[in-house]
């Protein structure tokens, strides 16, 4: 399979070399020269929580013009708010026949890139997997998990079954499911619980539930999704979740870092509109009170006012 990965950051660069690694024609593509520059010199280096180093030759670039299309698949894990411009930017890369798959954060990457590719070349996803960027072209594979993947409608299709089959013989624990719009849902549940928290106080993930204090704080805004999502008809379970949460911090390595909290260090935007503010957008349309939603939404954004000129 022809595959092109729009952001070589931690995410696009743990699948891609997992993805080249299957035997797919895989090409990384980042706006960050220093990245592109140190995969295409000293091949994309993939660190385990073991401690053990892979190094995969992939190709990088940082333009989508030097993609030959058409791809078969054009994964999307740029942040939210370059999701328009980058995959505007990648449109010559793609035939009649291209998938255009987001496994993007938060909610709201879906109906945008339809919006620009159309919704009949859309699949939607989402993936549990953790990792964190150590360099350029470095980057830790700090936990596994399952990823999950559907029509914008909801059906599972030829398509989604050979591409859930692809990623699956690539070692990627995968499911094509029926319910991608919950399984989104479980997701940003997750990430609005401990994303911006640890981003807020700079604490690192597996941290997160050790006060009761803090564990207060991410259920009163995992009560919050789990009560918006319901309205929607978007069928989340607080206890499920919140166990699934708190499991999935127990497993992390030492040290992880969360996406918000690596954009916070390095005074880098934060995808906080499509988290916290997805749900307190929800909350107005549906006239539902999301204070603590609310607050981490100021909280980050002043963060981010306040980083240094």
């Amino acid at each position: 399979m022809k595959i092109a990965i729009l952001g070589a950051g931690a995410m696009g660069s743990v699948l891609g070399s997992l993805l080249c690694k299957a035997g797919h024609d895989v090409t990384l593509i980042d706006v960050w020269k220093e990245t592109v520059e140190a995969i295409n010199r000293a091949g994309l280096k993939v660190a385990n929580k073991a401690g053990d180093l892979s190094v995969h030759k992939i190709r990088a670039t940082t333009s989508p013009a030097e993609v030959a299309g058409p791809v078969d698949l054009l994964l999307v894990f740029v942040k939210c708010y370059h999701t328009a411009a980058a995959v505007k930017s990648a449109l010559p890369a793609l035939g009649p026949h291209s998938t255009v798959l987001s496994l993007q954060n938060g909610w709201g990457n879906g109906p945008r890139i339809a919006e620009i590719v159309g919704s009949e070349r859309v699949v939607l996803g989402v993936c549990y997997h953790s990792a964190t960027v150590l360099g350029p072209g470095h980057v830790l594979h700090a936990g596994q998990g399952k990823t999950f993947i559907g029509e914008m409608d909801g059906s599972v299709t030829p398509r989604v079954r050979a591409l859930a089959e692809a990623f699956s013989q690539a070692g990627i624990e995968i499911e094509a499911s029926a319910q991608v719009l919950k399984e989104i849902w479980s997701k940003l549940a997750l990430n609005v619980a401990t994303l911006p928290t640890q981003s807020t106080i700079k604490l690192t993930a597996e941290k997160l539930p050790n006060t009761p204090e803090m564990q207060n704080l991410m259920r009163a805004l995992l009560l919050e999704v789990v009560s918006v999502a319901q309205l929607q008809g978007i069928a989340l379970d607080f206890t499920e979740r919140w166990n699934a949460i708190t499991g999935l911090l127990g497993r992390l390595a030492p040290n992880t870092k969360g996406s918000m909290l690596q954009d916070v260090e390095n005074h880098r935007r934060t995808e906080i509109d499509v988290m916290c503010g997805a749900i307190v957008e929800a909350g107005q349309r549906l006239d539902v009170a999301t204070p603590y939603n609310h607050a981490m939404l100021w909280l980050v954004r002043a963060l981010e006012a306040n980083y240094p000129k």
